[in-house]
Order: C-alpha cells, then structure tokens, then sequence
C-alpha cells in the first residue's frame, strides 16, 4: 500500500496545467463500443480509473492501446457483452457500457457496480429509462441482464434526478433506437456535452446540448472517430483551492474556467482575488479566509467532487460555515478524518457545521475516498508538521501525478509505497 507524506507549511504558488476530464474520459471509451473500427480518445488523463475502464474494454473483445495520453478503441469485433465482477465492483463508471452493449448488440450482462463508497448511488434510473426504450431487465447473481430483441424503439423518459450516469447510459442506447428519444431532466454538466459532440462527430444528431432536454434521433450507422476529452474542471478546482489555503498566486490552465464558475463565486466570497483566463484561471489571497455557505447541487450547482476541498478550507476560516450536501448522503466521511488534524466540524444529516480554527496539526490519517483523500493533501499543506495520508489508492483513481503537481508549486510532499 502508498502513502503520501507531507510536511505542511511551505509557500504554494506557481503554475500548473490539468489533464482531460476523468468523469469524461471513461464514458467516451465506453462509447467507442457503438462504432465498429477504431476510434482516438486525446487527452486522457493516466490514472487507474482509465486502466480498469481499458482492462473492461479488452475484456469484452475491443482492442485497447494507450500512447501518451491518446487511447485508441477499436471495438471492430466485440466477443462478449458480459463485464465481469472483479473489475466492475472496483469503478462505479463501469456501468456506462450497459448502454452501448445494449445499442450496438441487443444485450448486456453487466455486474453490480462498485467505486468509491460515498452513497448507494442506486442505478434506479438507469434500469427505468432503459426499460422505456424496450429493454427487458433482469436481475441475476449480481448481475444486471439486459435484452432488446425487438430492438430499441425511443421515447420520452423523465429522470426523477438529473443523474449524470443514467444521462450518459440512456443517451449511448437511444443513438441506436429507432425513432426520437426525449430526456427531460437530462444532466447539464460539461462532460454530459462532451459525450453528446463525441455521438455527435459518430453519426447521431442530437439537440439541446448544455441542456436539461436532449433530443436524440436514433442512427444505423455509426462511424469511429478522433475526440479530445475535455479538460478536468475538479482536478482544476482542486488546485485552485490549494492555491486558496496557501495564499498562492496559483494558476491553473487546461480547462474552461465557465465550467467552475460557482466554485470561483465561492473562492471570491472567502477572500480570494480569482482572475480567470481563456484556458483557466489564477487564486490568490492575501488576507483570512471567510466563512461562507456552500449547497452542493447539479451542475451549474457546487459540484459535489469539490465539496471535502472546500471544506479543508473552510475548516480555517474566521468563523462558521455550513455545507449542505444534496447529492450523495454518504460523502462527509472525509470529516472525521480532518478532525483528526484538529478541525472543528460537526455532521448533522446532510449539513456539516464548520467552526473555522487557527491552525490544522500534521497526523496520520486515512483517505475515505477519491476526493476526501485529495482534500486531506490540501490540508496536509498547510498543517504545521507532518501528515502522513494512507489508502492513497483511491486518489490515484482520479489525480495523474498528484504529488508531482503539488511538488512543482512548492509542496514539500512525496508519495511511499510500504
């Protein structure tokens, strides 16, 4: 097992530019699958997550190869539509190949998911809008079984929740049912319109991209393609709040600083001087951090894979703040372990109440999960003395060279393998 080493303390400042979006990446693999022939994913982030989602890939028959960070796809001949259990109970994202397995071949087993244990994230939606274009679904040993052997018809299909996954899932099988497909409470967020260029550039005529209706007109013939991913709008805010808690000046370039535009209103009202630029944007803050209010929702909402960053750094403001979290009701785990280091929070329900102290102590902690994980780093930063963060596998799900980055704005911090 690593762990990461920190010794707090040491001025954060300098430049750094993220890779493509993790939570986009692993979904338009998974939409390689509808095209037979080889499609280029470009700037694909090298993290363990993009392992696993190749690894499902190669296991269902699709030629898999990796350079740099491109990823080629070819699904020309797919010999199985069965996703075994070991690697999808270790990525959640595994889920969206049901979708297109469905699309392309008229049937899917596909295993439970897994991922970080942050909620129940049921996959009710998913199971209920397939159902909608004609899936038959069954439940076997773990596995969700799925068949459409008079094809997939469109429809209209209202999401009682604007979920990303079931979005993605539901717009990969629609492109290949017959007739128009509606999606009403459609997730907005920018990978959401990622997806919808990629299918798109495939053959698929979609409208109302960026909104919360997706109209999606079913195609019989689909065409492999060349797409870059774009840029990861949370690697980028994570790095941003780093530069908040350090005082930076921190610039982050390789993303669309309008797809953080809640989280930048956010460092604004604690005190931050935030300048955003055509390719990303700077932090810098020279005086205490103030307590604000944060409410995680769907995007254009606080996104809540910046919630635990957001609360290291309230949890050393000058005064109390509340962050309600709205999207998963398991995802304030990361708390227990910043108090730890000497953090003054509270959890009741789906609130978390953050009394701002002094200073954070430098102790041995565990990371909870992806971004909880990410979170204790941040504050590893600033802590006086020495953290030492374990179970670090879960960031490297998400972070391509996380400590190298950090490292290259000035962070005395180095990762172990014990």
């Amino acid at each position: 097992m690593a762990s990461i080493i920190v010794n707090g303390g040491r001025p954060i400042t300098g430049e750094i530019r993220v890779g493509g979006a993790k939570n986009s990446a692993l979904k338009l693999m998974a939409a390689a699958l509808l095209a037979p022939g080889a499609s280029v994913i470009r700037n694909v982030p090298d993290i363990s997550d993009v392992t696993l989602m190749a690894e499902v890939l190669s296991v269902l028959g699709a030629r898999v190869t990796r350079e740099d960070h491109s990823v080629l796809v070819d699904a020309t001949d797919i010999t199985s539509v069965e996703t075994p259990y070991e690697l999808v109970a270790q990525m959640r994202a595994s889920i969206v190949v049901l979708g297109p397995l469905v699309a392309r071949f008229g049937r899917a087993r596909v295993a439970m998911p897994g991922g970080c244990n942050i909620g129940s994230r049921k996959i009710d939606m998913h199971i209920h809008g397939l159902e909608h274009l004609g899936v038959n679904i069954a439940f076997e040993h773990g596995f969700i079984d799925a068949t459409a052997p008079e094809g997939l018809k469109g429809a209209e299909v209202l999401l009682d929740f604007p979920s990303v996954g079931a979005t993605e899932n539901l717009l990969m099988a629609a492109v290949r049912a017959e007739g128009a497909t509606v999606i009403e409470n459609a997730a907005r967020e920018p990978e959401i319109g990622d997806l919808v260029d990629m299918l798109v550039a495939m053959g698929v005529q979609i409208e109302g991209r960026g909104s919360s209706t997706l109209v999606v007109h079913g195609a019989r013939e689909l065409s492999p393609v060349v797409h870059t991913a774009v840029g990861d709008r949370i690697e980028a805010g994570t790095y941003l709040v780093a530069g908040a808690l350090g005082g930076g000046p921190v610039t982050v370039t390789g993303f669309d600083p309008a797809h953080l535009e809640m989280l930048l209103t956010k460092l604004e009202l604690v005190g931050c001087e935030v300048a955003v630029h055509a390719d990303g944007a700077t932090v810098r803050r020279e005086g205490p951090i103030r307590p604000v209010d944060v409410a995680t929702l769907p995007y254009p909402g606080f996104p809540t894979d910046m919630q635990a960053q957001f609360m290291a750094l309230l949890a050393l403001a000058e005064g109390n703040s509340v962050i309600t979290e709205n999207v998963f009701e398991n995802r304030f785990m990361f708390a227990d372990e910043i108090k730890r280091m000497g953090a003054d929070i509270d959890i009741e329900g789906h609130r978390a109440l953050i009394r701002g102290v002094h200073a954070l102590q430098g102790a041995p902690v565990r990371s909870p999960d992806l971004r909880g994980g990410a979170a204790l780093v941040l504050a590893a930063l600033v802590a006086e003395g020495e953290t030492v963060v374990s179970d670090v596998h879960h960031i490297l799900r998400g972070y391509e060279d996380f400590c190298g980055k950090l490292a290259s704005l000035g962070a005395d911090i180095r990762m172990i393998e014990e």
